[in-house]
């Protein structure tokens, strides 16, 4: 055999090899052929060729172990039991881009699934080399490797935590100021998945400055690209609102951030009704702790955006419950008159009792409050509003109605105008 016959056998093995983790990458897309693929032992065939002499093979192998864990927990499971991640984890650190990218695809593919799955990754040393890969220079290998992040994270506190002392928040920090839409949105995902379990953990996102960030984010006019039902502005809205939530501390931290103006002009502008859905409830998690938090709400003009989306028909009804629930939320602490009086014109009963409640707890207190209650005519929308006997709304007119002397609040009862007149004809002057 001459030496060109040999080497012949070797160009056709690879061609072979080549072919097949090209056609298994295919196959591994249709959902229909993953059973059969199972069947055939696919697995223990793929991972040989994660250590294969040519790099397009190996990451080819890796694509189609990824799509293939993706599907189920069953062949993630295979994954683990495979003992193909150490393998992965170790050529994240070794292998050029397209490989990283493809590994922690897997990765992320099999934490996916379950808490158990996520931790066998960890176990497997993943972290360390997940939170190296965001320092890349590549961006499509730092997105791949936020993206496994947040997924590790997402299932519970104790998997968040190992993120964390991995050192992926600053990093993730790092990587929201990137210019790529799609590095800013998972990242803005991923520290989201990490803030929302307990307030430590947004605490320590907080402490970063991730949030002066985000909400920048949130209007970024790149974040308009709609590529994925996660824009970036999504992911930074759910962020705030995850933080917000916790605490009232954390809460001000948004404030503070610059926060909440950027949110207003998002549920003013934002033409998505999901996104704006996602504000609605954000805004209910930053106004609810405490008058302050309301008031710093309410003096960005929310309230009655809020209510017309609510009233709004053409909203879709998780806009609907949102915005309602974010008010029932926000008017119980809100103790500033001139951001409610708006409502007390638009407002159905259901909401308008939380309105009027307001009032009746800061009038008895506040002697200018009063004054300025009568001069812009909120007194007399009071009397106008039809409450039956008995019922809360009607005891928190009367409580109003308390602070006035009684001729002023007559003088601003519906009807009582043409009682004078009838006492003017009817008035015989001596």
């Amino acid at each position: 055999m001459s030496q060109r016959q040999v080497l012949q056998v070797f160009e056709q093995y690879q061609k072979s090899r080549t072919q097949f983790v090209q056609t298994i990458a295919e196959l591994a897309t249709r959902p229909q052929n993953i059973e059969t693929l199972q069947n055939a032992g696919v697995m223990s065939l793929l991972r040989p060729l994660l250590l294969d002499v040519v790099p397009t093979i190996q990451q080819t192998a890796a694509l189609a172990l990824g799509r293939l864990a993706s599907y189920n927990e069953d062949l993630a499971e295979a994954v683990v039991k495979g003992d193909i991640l150490p393998q992965l984890i170790y050529s994240l650190a070794e292998q050029n881009r397209f490989y990283k990218k493809a590994a922690a695809f897997v990765l992320r593919a099999v934490a996916k699934h379950s808490p158990a799955l996520a931790h066998a990754v960890v176990d497997c040393g993943a972290l360390d080399a997940l939170v190296i890969s965001l320092e890349e220079f590549d961006p499509d290998v730092k997105e791949a490797a936020a993206w496994a992040l947040g997924y590790i994270a997402r299932h519970n506190a104790n998997l968040s935590q190992e993120v964390v002392d991995a050192g992926a928040v600053p990093l993730l920090v790092l990587c929201i100021q990137e210019p790529e839409v799609a590095l800013k949105r998972i990242a803005a995902s991923a520290l989201s998945d990490i803030a929302k379990h307990s307030p430590e953990l947004a605490q320590t996102v907080v402490d970063t400055g991730a949030i002066a960030h985000l909400a920048q984010m949130i209007l970024n006019p790149d974040a308009k690209l709609k590529v994925h039902p996660h824009t970036p502005n999504i992911r930074g809205i759910m962020m705030l609102g995850y933080v917000a939530a916790h605490s009232e501390n954390l809460a001000m931290a948004v404030i503070v951030s610059k926060g909440v103006p950027q949110l207003a002009i998002c549920l003013s502008e934002e033409p998505e009704e999901h996104i704006k859905a996602a504000t609605a409830w954000a805004f209910g998690q930053i106004g609810r702790h405490t008058p302050e938090h309301a008031r710093a709400v309410a003096t960005a003009n929310v309230l009655p955006s809020l209510l017309a989306l609510y009233m709004d028909t053409d909203s879709s009804e998780d806009l609907q419950v949102k915005a309602k629930k974010a008010l029932k939320s926000i008017l119980p602490k809100c103790n500033y008159l001139p951001a409610l009086e708006p409502l007390l014109y638009e407002a159905p009963s259901n909401i308008l009792k939380h309105v009027v409640c307001q009032f009746s707890k800061v009038l008895p207190h506040d002697s200018k409050a009063r004054r300025l209650f009568v001069t812009s005519g909120g007194l007399k929308k009071v009397q106008e509003i039809k409450a039956d006997p008995g019922s809360a709304l009607q005891e928190y007119i009367n409580t109003i109605n308390s602070c006035y002397p009684e001729e002023i609040v007559r003088y601003y009862s519906p009807g009582y105008s043409e009682t004078l007149l009838e006492r003017v004809e009817k008035y015989q002057p001596v």
